[in-house]
């Protein structure tokens, strides 16, 4: 198996390539920046690369960066995350490709060598790995950006009876209440979504595609 390392702490750097090779990896590139981990994968075509989050300049997310940039010029280049952080807007971009072959694992949570060289075999092997604590906190993003959560259950029953293709009296006649009740259920769901009214476009119908998106 084919190993890129991009971090930049040397010590941290060598001893992943100390820890890789004796688990019969062979390591083609170590890198300390962004721009090296891109080329990397570009010249060696690895078979996974086990890059840092926080590289030079700005130490913030430029690995994160730059293992999707490499993703994007060698498509399914797979790539495990190992960071002491979870940078959740670009960890989200990693995923959202859906090729897989792909991990994200914090550093003080790995507690076994051999279930770190197995995740970096899975990975290689077209997987995903994530360490619990980064999938609870990508939900936690999600969720907080989503706006069907800004809904009450009753908008979101109402809503639910919209996607049903019923009426307002059909959807009054299921909730037991009345008219009135149920255009103020809807006009709160279209607020909360962001659904100005206008006259290009339906709102009902918008409102329905984001519930089944959601």
């Amino acid at each position: 198996m084919r190993v890129v390392i991009a971090e930049d702490s040397v010590l941290l750097r060598e001893g992943l390539r100390r820890l890789l090779t004796d688990a019969g990896c062979e390591v083609v590139a170590t890198v300390g920046d962004g721009p090296g981990l891109v080329d990397a994968v570009a010249t060696h075509q690895p078979d996974v690369s086990v890059v840092d989050v926080r590289m030079p300049p700005s130490h913030r997310d430029e690995g994160l960066r730059a293992a999707i940039k490499a993703r994007s010029e060698t498509p399914g280049s797979p790539v495990l995350v190992l960071s002491q952080y979870v940078e959740k807007q670009y960890a989200a971009e990693l995923l959202a490709d859906g090729a897989g072959a792909v991990g994200y694992l914090l550093k003080d949570r790995v507690a076994d060598v051999r279930e770190f060289v197995d995740a970096v075999r899975r990975v290689a092997a077209g997987g995903t790995v994530m360490d619990p604590e980064v999938v609870a906190q990508l939900l936690v993003r999600n969720r907080r950006n989503d706006p069907m959560s800004a809904l009450t259950p009753r908008e979101r029953e109402v809503l639910t009876l919209m996607a049903e293709g019923r009426s307002n009296t059909a959807i009054a006649a299921h909730l037991v209440v009345s008219s009135g009740a149920v255009e103020k259920h809807i006009s709160n769901v279209f607020s909360k979504l962001g659904l100005e009214s206008t006259t290009k476009d339906h709102r009902r119908v918008l409102a329905v595609l984001a519930y089944l998106r959601s």
